[in-house]
């Protein structure tokens, strides 16, 4: 039977290369390269799971054009030189095994090119001084630099680099190119007016800015022939003031639809990160944000260029979507990454009619805060994302001898432990103290607006529903014990018993009948009423605040640190932390206090005092609940810790150290691989 997905699968020749369906990875950096910046087998491993999944097209993300000026980035690939063909041959050739293209998203970083790691000052369209490079100077406390305006000459030869290096990847077994004319970087800081302010030929019009695209464009196919495929990655609109914007990108993608046979619209600009527009949301949304974010620019784009093939990208977190799309005609083609991590068998999935069985995206940017540090990228819902070279092949190996095995807990980590043990063989039962599956990802998904938790949540009481149909015995309702433990005599135990709200009974008042955790009342039939004090402003406080004060309640948050310390606080737990913060600053009936202690709690008042002056206050509510942080259940932990041979015994999640999701998942399934 085929697949109902009839768009999504419909294949499509471009220059008489055959692409299978309409699904490309969106360029992705596993920070596995050398150091010097050439493909290793690791690399090859880890883009081997995507091939497998499906997809048509994988895009390695932000090869330089030339290392030796422009290194914007730690294990970035080089194309400057022949040495990077063998290797990246390794690459190509693996994609084919499935049908596939391997391809490179090519760049140069302009301006974003570090004087710190370049030695000189960066090349740009214009002479001038990013808040980027302020930030740079005065991290490294030196004078801030201006960049290069380029010469004709200059232009030139950079034009001439990019042609060499498609021709690099023709060579080691590749036919498409992404051509990155977009987000700030080099191309588009000749095509936006808000760099360019040159008065020769490349400045001016738009017309005259388009100039260098087109001819990088058509370096590559003097270069790489009539049967390679040209895609070019732009901003569909920049968001920043004096940037472009959709109108004008229009009119771009008129004089470059001659030159390419794709074009592959991205939104925002990533250089000035700190600055007031928050641009990288436009390119990497996050869990507050709606789904398929920038989809309506390709949308303006194909109905002003029918004739033009179009590519999106930007929170298409499923293939339903993509389907949707691509029969409206807003696009051709969709880009995924994000979604393709936590599943790249999306595709096959999609293509077997079983789209129920897709594990969803967080949206949490667990990959992207690897790539910061940088260390090789992981997913938080995928662990088998950092396991692609023990296990190449994405097969979880069976046990040499089948095990008995009790689980602890029916949250991420156990759910997780509880798979990947069946998938090994061994007879398992898990043991939930509540009545349903799920842990704190049942309060993590209570708010209307948390809609990839709520995507995460049904995925996983759906894989343990499969887990029960495969012989696991779920027991809910049923808190583990020693003596239940010590009965069943079980070879080993995975002990994910999560954690316990922060609830400081030194406190007067805090057990009183209005007081609750925050997530409890979340998910609770009765919920809070009144007016409501959020006791801690961390991730889950903030988040209960916007909850709260959507439904119409007047909210106070009370937090202890102080603004600034608050803000760091929340911005660095949670990617959606400006995104909160920008929401609630636009609601009158919420208020933050920050610098205050709770000390007391009474019947329609809570009193806190001054951290630092200790002057106390009163704040009127009706209803407190408690964000104050988890405590580690090591009392429990100890008395299951011993109900199998220790040496068998695993402690994962929150009930080890309070944990995000995605240590919980990775810990669950790596313990599990050796039991």
């Amino acid at each position: 039977m085929n697949s109902r997905y009839t768009h999504v699968f419909n294949p499509i020749r471009i220059r008489g290369v055959d692409f299978k369906n309409r699904v490309f990875l969106a360029p992705a950096t596993p920070v596995l390269s050398t150091p010097e910046g050439y493909v290793t087998r690791e690399l090859v491993d880890w883009f081997r799971m995507f091939a497998r999944g499906g997809v048509t097209t994988l895009y390695l993300g932000n090869c330089s054009i030339d290392l030796t000026e422009s290194n914007d980035q730690n294990y970035q690939l080089e194309l400057g030189k022949d040495d990077c063909i063998y290797p990246l041959s390794l690459y190509a050739d693996m994609c084919k095994q499935f049908g596939c293209h391997a391809s490179l998203e090519i760049n140069h970083g302009g301006e974003g090119v570090p004087f710190d790691t370049m030695g000189h000052a960066a090349y740009s369209s214009s002479s001038w001084i990013s808040d980027d490079e302020i930030l740079r100077a005065a991290r490294n406390n030196r004078e801030p630099i201006p960049t290069i305006e380029m010469s004709k000459e200059k232009i030139r030869e950079t034009v001439e680099k990019f042609g060499l290096a498609a021709a690099r990847m023709k060579r080691a077994g590749m036919d498409i190119v992404l051509v990155h004319g977009g987000h700030g970087n080099l191309i588009s800081q000749f095509t936006s007016p808000l760099f360019n302010k040159r008065t020769d030929e490349y400045g001016g019009s738009t017309e005259n800015r388009a100039r260098f695209a087109i001819e990088v464009c058509d370096s590559i196919r003097r270069h790489c022939g009539e049967d390679f495929v040209i895609e070019y990655r732009c901003s569909g609109d920049e968001i920043a003031p004096g940037s472009m914007h959709i109108d004008e990108t229009i009119e771009l993608a008129g004089y470059l639809k001659g030159h390419i046979d794709i074009l592959h619209v991205s939104a925002g600009i990533h250089s000035d990160p700190f600055g007031p527009h928050l641009y990288y949301r436009n390119w990497c949304q996050n869990y507050m944000m709606e789904h398929c974010f920038n989809a309506h620019y390709a949308r303006d784009i194909k109905r002003a260029h029918p004739d033009l093939l179009v590519n999106t990208v930007g929170s298409i977190t499923n293939l339903d979507y993509a389907e949707e799309m691509i029969a409206n005609g807003w696009c051709d083609f969709v880009s995924m990454c994000r979604p393709l991590t936590a599943d790249p068998d999306m595709p096959n999935k999609y293509a077997e009619n079983h789209p129920e069985d897709r594990r969803p995206c967080l949206r949490c940017d667990t990959c992207a805060k690897h790539l910061m540090t940088p260390k090789p990228v992981y997913c938080a819902v995928n662990p088998m994302c950092t396991m692609t070279t023990e296990l190449p092949d994405g097969v979880v190996p069976k046990a040499t001898v089948k095990k008995k095995v009790a689980v602890i807990g029916g949250g991420p980590g156990g759910i997780t432990a509880m798979q990947t043990l069946l998938e090994r063989g061994h007879d398992v039962t898990l043991y939930e103290k509540s009545g349903q599956l799920g842990g704190n990802v049942i309060g993590a998904a209570a708010p209307k607006f948390k809609i990839d938790a709520q995507d995460y949540l049904t995925w996983l009481r759906h894989s343990a529903a499969q887990c029960a149909e495969a012989g696991a015995r779920i027991l809910l309702n049923t808190a583990a014990t020693k003596d239940i433990l010590d009965i069943e005599n079980y070879d080993a135990v995975i002990i994910a018993v999560g954690a316990d709200p922060i609830i400081p009974d030194s406190i007067p008042g805090i057990r009183k009948p209005h007081v609750r955790w925050a997530p409890d009342a979340d998910t609770a039939s009765a919920g809070a009423y009144g007016r409501i004090a959020v006791i801690g402003g961390g991730a889950v406080g903030f988040e209960t605040a916007l909850d709260y004060a959507n439904l119409g309640n007047d909210v106070t948050l009370v937090e202890m640190q102080d603004e600034s310390a608050a803000m760091m606080k929340l911005t660095m737990s949670c990617n959606g932390g400006k995104e909160i913060l920008h929401m609630l600053g636009e609601k009158a009936n919420f208020a933050a206090e920050y610098r205050l202690v709770l000390v007391e709690v009474l019947d329609d008042r809570i009193v806190c005092k001054d951290a630092k002056t200790g002057e106390r206050r009163e704040i009127p509510c009706d209803t407190v609940l408690l964000s104050m942080g988890v405590k580690e259940r090591w009392t429990l932990v100890d008395e299951l810790r011993h109900c199998a041979p220790e040496s068998a015994v695993a402690i994962v999640g929150d009930c080890r150290k309070s944990a995000t999701i995605s240590e919980a998942v990775n810990q669950a399934f790596q313990a599990c691989l050796h039991i």
